[in-house]
């Protein structure tokens, strides 16, 4: 049996970041009284829109890292590429509230482009033989 130490710890900490996500658009919503869709609310759609991002891109790095980890290829750094993704979509969630934190979005954006780019980078030269 082959055991992904890092890909199990970083789908539960994307898990509970997306229970987190959900958490913070469901108190808008009670604020607001908005059970369906967002209502015009930009507060809402922002939150909803962190959330979406984060489950668009999230499944593409938890796959990469596990390809990379079953290839043997990750080594020490692979949980450091995994946790500075789960911190840059923290920072991305709170970035969408706007205001003081909107610097946090351009952080989460690049940290969350640059692990993607990297990983495939990874997973290509991984499958060419060449790492």
């Amino acid at each position: 049996m082959t055991i992904l130490p890092v890909t199990l710890a970083a789908c539960a900490a994307a898990a509970i970041l997306n229970i987190w996500l959900m958490v913070r658009i469901g108190t808008v919503r009670q604020a607001t009284g908005i059970s369906v869709g967002d209502g015009g609310s930009e507060p809402l759609q922002r939150r909803m829109r962190a959330q979406a991002n984060f489950v668009e891109n999230t499944p593409f790095v938890l796959v990469l890292v596990a390809g990379i980890e079953l290839a043997g290829a990750g080594s020490w750094w692979l949980q450091y590429v995994a946790a500075l993704y789960i911190i840059g979509r923290i920072a991305h969630g709170f970035g969408m509230d706007g205001g003081s934190k909107q610097v946090g979005r351009m952080v989460g954006t690049l940290i969350t482009m640059l692990t993607l780019l990297g990983l495939a980078v990874v997973a290509a030269l991984v499958a060419a033989g060449v790492l």
